[in-house]
């Protein structure tokens, strides 16, 4: 079996003491004197760029740093937990995370390791810590413009992933190789991790605390375009899996996004355990048993 990388989402955070992500969001629009704003049923990146531009309008903020800042300086104090130090002990090298903060690293590192000194977009952004690569592909908060919230980033990552995975990159840093990466894997070349989509084509993916929103578009997007050349375009060299756990009780209400995920190659793992520790217990007990 190809060695496995993760991909970890911010549920995993919530076991830790401290607000939650709306009520960070209430914060969020007191500071910025948007408090009129109705969160009501807005998909997230539309609803930042409403806070965004009522700030604007209002005076609150004049670059758009200083919200994401704001946010930065906020998410950073979220604290390790156990599950956290579990995820380190795992015999994985490539770790990645939706997450802005440090949690999962243990530590705030001092020294970006990508090859790209990424100022906004996340391909290439990656921190090497011992014997792990750990790759915050939304962005972090050592670089608060990184972090990907509004519906504008999110377009803009999903360019430079595209550009990336189908067209070839335009980056002049020479250590980038510009090819595109799916017509490198079909003559037969091996990925040289230079970015965490490498990661999709190539390793058996685990994915947790993560609930794939549909506003998740540059991963659905991913998904859905390694999906199309594995069976569309008879790529036989998308050899690896890619797996998704969900708790049982929200599988009951998620049952059109698992429908979406298994056309798009995921196997889904459905775990039943309400208890949100006992839950992640099992996830990592059958990560471990994996090695």
């Amino acid at each position: 079996m190809p060695e496995y990388v993760l991909l970890v989402g911010n549920d995993i955070n919530n076991i830790s003491p401290g607000k939650s992500w709306n009520e960070l969001l209430e914060d969020i629009k007191a500071h910025f004197n948007v408090g009129y704003i109705q969160n009501e049923d807005k998909p997230f990146p539309m609803l930042y760029e409403e806070i965004f531009l009522g700030a604007v309008e209002n005076g609150s903020v004049t670059e758009e740093k200083n919200l994401k800042t704001f946010i930065a300086e906020n998410v950073s104090k979220i604290i390790s937990n156990e599950f956290h130090e579990e995820i380190r002990q795992l015999p994985v090298s490539h770790i990645m995370t939706t997450n802005y903060e440090f949690a999962i690293e243990g530590i705030v590192p001092e020294n970006n390791n990508s090859i790209v000194k990424e100022t906004t977009y996340s391909l290439f952004r990656r921190y090497m810590l011992a014997d792990k690569t750990y790759w915050h592909i939304h962005g972090d908060c050592n670089n608060p413009s990184s972090i990907n919230l509004g519906y504008e980033h999110y377009c803009g990552q999903l360019q430079g992933m595209r550009n990336y995975t189908v067209s070839g990159t335009n980056y002049t840093s020479k250590a980038v190789i510009k090819t595109p990466l799916i017509r490198r894997l079909a003559k037969g070349k091996q990925p040289n991790y230079q970015s965490w989509i490498d990661l999709f084509f190539t390793k058996d993916v685990y994915i947790f605390g993560l609930s794939l929103d549909y506003v998740e578009s540059d991963l659905w997007w991913l998904l859905t375009y390694r999906a199309r050349n594995k069976f569309y375009r008879k790529s036989a060299f998308i050899k690896n899996k890619i797996h998704y756990f969900i708790p049982l009780e929200y599988a009951e209400t998620a049952k059109g996004k698992l429908t979406l995920l298994k056309a798009n190659d995921v196997d889904v793992h459905v775990i039943k355990q309400k208890d949100k520790q006992l839950y992640y217990k099992e996830i990592i007990s059958l990560l471990k048993h994996l090695a």
